[in-house]
């Protein structure tokens, strides 16, 4: 297999997607014969600062590839931990690419303008003599248990709220709402006090609450979340950006909180489970959402939004509808993936359908022992080995916990099954150093609400 003269070899190719070329694999090969040091640097919030030093070719018909694998390296490091400035060091040549990929009307706008609104700050790329030094500012938080607390998750269809005291569950509620359909910020602040009250009314104080949902979090404060989707712009700044905040002090007064995103909280729910720490949490479901404890058990404050960071060089693979770039793990790792794969495999899904009718109509399948469906769901576990070892080499993590809907069923047993065999087969020398765990008995007692209740530190 060749790709912008770079030759790599893949011995586990994705049966409904033979152009597939995992980029992991592009990676190796890339830098196997490159020698020109090249130093790449992205800051964030509070000085936090994402150091990478890396080889290029640097000659000119390498030049393509060379910007091809600085571009996807450059996307990786912007949406797995976030950033508004760029400092290229050691080649001309790359800043003057990637200050045009990243100018107005350039290949990578979208993301210059979303990191831009996410921090609140000018997107910049700087060429530098030295690079900065790498900082980061990972937080102790979770497995607080001590205390009367409130867990809230929000999520897209329905909103959990759980009254725990001392680590025990005394209460909880789901309540279905319309989050994403409402332009209203009142609806949704109503809604989180009706939640925050109804848990308070079963304990006899409130010490804490925490908060899980979906979206970008600095701070406590909402920078971006799809569940705000319709709120026009003005409304988002004045109303949105600290609806957590103003709910819980406007309720309970000046005690503490936590709002941290709902994949983080995924995965601290799972270290408690399993009561280890370094755990990457996958959930495939609407989009590809993703969370991260590290070693010492602490959350890190990155953005971990892997659904749009690359995992496929083929330059014809599917266009995300929102971000527009091609290969990232939305269209891999989503029920996204099941629907784009269906005509590959000969299923025909009736367009009438929404996508979450389309994934169960293809489970359907699966569930009858269609050959169809589960050349699908084999697809995905070999989309997933070949992921999880560019995963791996992004979070170096002990354990993956894979969890959504279309982990489910035998599809999802099918799924987990093929990824095993290809990570034995094409990648033995990472193969034992991945434990892949599905959610227990022990995780769904812990609950996304339980858990993020135990975010906050009582002092």
């Amino acid at each position: 297999m060749e790709y912008l003269r770079i030759q790599l070899n893949v011995e586990n190719i994705p049966e409904l997607d033979p152009g597939f070329i995992p980029l992991y694999k592009f990676n190796q090969a890339f830098l196997k014969d490159a020698e020109k040091p090249v130093g790449i640097a992205v800051e964030r919030a509070d000085g936090e600062m994402a150091v990478c030093r890396t080889f290029i070719h640097g000659a000119e018909e390498m030049r393509k590839a060379d910007h091809y694998y600085i571009n996807r390296l450059v996307k990786t490091i912007l949406w797995m931990k976030g950033g508004f400035k760029i400092y290229v060091c050691g080649d001309q040549d790359t800043y003057e690419y990637l200050s045009a990929a990243y100018s107005a009307g350039g290949e990578q706008e979208f993301d210059r303008d979303y990191m831009a609104g996410v921090f609140e700050h000018p997107f910049e790329v700087v060429l530098v003599d030295e690079l900065p030094e790498a900082k980061d500012a990972p937080k102790p938080m979770g497995g607080h248990m001590e205390g009367c607390r409130i867990g809230f998750d929000a999520g897209g269809s329905d909103r959990k709220v759980s009254a725990v005291i001392d680590g025990e569950t005394v209460y909880s509620e789901e309540v279905v709402w319309f989050p994403k359909i409402n332009s209203d910020p009142d609806y949704h602040y109503e809604g989180i006090v009706a939640a925050l009250k109804s848990a308070a009314s079963h304990m006899p104080r409130v010490d804490a609450v925490g908060v899980s949902s979906a979206g970008i979090f600095i701070n406590n404060r909402t920078m971006a979340a799809s569940l705000f989707l319709q709120v026009p712009k003005d409304l988002f700044d004045q109303k949105v950006k600290d609806i957590y905040i103003r709910a819980i002090t406007d309720t309970f007064g000046p005690i503490p909180y936590s709002v941290v995103n709902d994949g983080d909280v995924s995965a601290l729910a799972g270290a408690i489970s399993l009561e280890d720490t370094n755990i990457l949490g996958i959930a495939m479901g609407t989009s590809e959402a993703v969370g991260y404890v590290d070693g010492q058990g602490r959350i890190t404050g990155w953005l971990n939004e892997l659904a749009f960071v690359p995992v496929d060089a083929n330059p014809a693979a599917m266009e995300d509808e929102w971000s527009h770039d091609i290969g990232c793990g939305v269209k891999y790792f989503s029920q996204d993936s099941v629907i784009k794969l269906a005509p590959a495999a000969g299923i025909e899904l009736d367009a009438a359908l929404s996508p979450a009718e389309k994934l169960k109509a293809v489970q359907k399948l699966m569930e009858e022992g269609d050959d169809r469906a589960t050349a699908i769901y084999r697809s995905i576990g070999t989309y997933l080995a070949h992921t999880l070892v560019l995963y791996h080499d992004l979070y170096a993590f002990r354990s993956v916990l894979l969890l959504g809907r279309v982990m489910s069923g035998k599809g999802g047993d099918t799924l987990l099954d093929t990824c095993r065999k290809v990570l034995a087969n094409e990648y033995p020398e990472v193969c034992d150093k991945i434990n892949i765990a599905l959610p227990d008995e022990r995780f769904r007692r812990v609950g996304q609400s339980a858990a993020a209740a135990s975010l906050p530190e009582i002092r």
